[in-house]
């Protein structure tokens, strides 16, 4: 089976997020590793010096990608990860804004610049995920099952067969006509 664009793009996210969690686990590309917390504001480790992290943090990255590489393996799957994890990341968004640091709601480790890289993350997962299904609508992504007689009809090599209604008006033509 050949991958559509939605499973292309689903793809690289997937990986994407898979080398941000293992890269938050590996000391000098994480700045203050010996800081990193289980979970909470209180870790201290900043991924490349910027984006704060935990362990916690790190895992879910590295659970988002295995599930993003699992969804992109069928179409619907793949529109379903840029979609929803984009209403995940914009969710992620909205809790950094408007949950106060280092109150008791807080327990995911987050910084102005993750503020604003879940906010790109949320609107490029979607607006990617809604694009390219408006692209691919005329596509075949019913479990992304195509047969060969679907691609015969694609190629031109074979004529598609009249529907029901085709077939009634044509032979009402014959009948009318003298």
């Amino acid at each position: 089976m050949t991958a559509t664009k939605m499973q292309l793009v689903a793809t690289i996210v997937s990986v994407a997020f898979l080398l941000v969690g293992a890269l938050g686990f590996v000391p000098g590309i994480t700045t203050d590793y010996s800081q990193m917390e289980f979970a909470g504001h209180e870790s201290g480790a900043m991924l490349f010096g910027i984006f704060e992290v935990s362990v916690l943090h790190n895992l879910v990255h590295l659970l988002f990608g295995v599930v993003g590489l699992a969804l992109a393996m069928s179409w619907s799957g793949a529109r379903t990860f840029l979609i929803g994890g984009g209403v995940i990341y914009l969710g992620l968004w909205l809790y950094g804004l408007l949950v106060e640091q280092g109150s008791d709601a807080d327990f995911v480790p987050l910084n102005d610049a993750d503020n604003w890289l879940h906010l790109g993350l949320g609107l490029g997962m979607l607006i990617l995920g809604v694009a390219l299904g408006a692209e691919d609508r005329r596509g075949y992504h019913d479990g992304d099952r195509r047969t060969d007689r679907d691609e015969a009809y694609a190629s031109g090599g074979m004529r598609r067969r009249d529907t029901r209604a085709e077939r009634r008006s044509r032979r009402n033509d014959r009948r009318t006509t003298p």
